[in-house]
């Protein structure tokens, strides 16, 4: 689902990602851990075309996705605005911020992007809306407008609205961040149920490493922009390969 080959992301003369080759399979959940600033975040806001690489290309569903092929030939560029509008679709993306809209209600919220971007009848996407409302919990807040919301109603409209996309890859940034942990409990929770009823392909950073060990079926420890350690979860966290792994676990477990 996910190709990373060879990717190099540089913010001036700072290299965060350094030569990355990572794929993830469909259906597949990984979860990125490692410390602050080791590439892990960039990996996200590359998959959803908010930075450039700098190197490198990355596919999705098996066709380029960084790049567009280009002439007879098929050479790969650097994917255009229109070629990633359209590629970015099959992405959904929850971040640490809720985002929403503060002028409209819940449903509103999620219904939005549906009609105006997939240009989907509003009544079926209101009633898919309606669904994954329900999904999240937040059926009977659905006419509440966000400042109604706490934090974690607010970052379970964030999920819902995300995936009335009908992504294929979602991608959660450390989404429990700005929660306290009753809150981010409720949120995880959500998490949960969504991958264990759904095949949709998550990729995940998060601190959460409990959460980290329940849903993932594999996790990748970062370091300095770089792949360290990747396994199945119980084998990362009880018997890691690398000093730089354990070291890190004990200061989070």
């Amino acid at each position: 689902m996910i190709r990373f080959e060879g990717v190099v992301k540089r913010f001036g003369a700072r290299t965060v990602l350094d030569g990355l080759d990572l794929s993830v399979a469909p259906g597949e959940r990984v979860t990125l851990i490692g410390p602050s600033g080791s590439g892990k975040t960039t990996i996200l806001r590359l998959l959803m075309t908010l930075e450039r690489v700098t190197e490198g290309t990355i596919h999705l569903a098996g066709r380029p996705y960084s790049h567009m092929p280009q002439g007879l030939a098929g050479r790969l560029v650097p994917a255009d605005e229109r070629y990633l509008r359209i590629a970015r679709r099959r992405v959904g993306m929850v971040f640490q911020q809720f985002n929403l809209f503060p002028h409209m209600n819940v449903l509103e919220n999620v219904v939005e992007a549906p009609v105006h971007v997939l240009g989907l009848d509003r009544d079926e996407a209101e009633d898919h809306a309606r669904k994954l409302l329900d999904l999240v919990g937040l059926t009977a807040r659905r006419e509440a407008h966000p400042t109604r919301l706490s934090g974690g109603e607010q970052q379970r409209v964030a999920i819902a609205r995300a995936l009335a996309m009908r992504p294929e890859v979602l991608l959660l940034d450390e989404v429990t961040s700005a929660l306290d942990p009753e809150l981010a409990a409720g949120v995880l929770d959500v998490l949960r149920d969504i991958a264990r009823t759904t095949d949709i392909t998550l990729l995940c950073v998060t601190h959460e490493m409990g959460f980290a060990r329940e849903v993932s079926d594999r996790v990748l420890m970062f370091d300095h922009g770089r792949v360290l350690e990747s396994g199945p979860p119980d084998r990362v966290f009880e018997a890691p390969d690398h000093e730089r792994t354990r070291s890190f676990l004990r200061a989070v477990l």
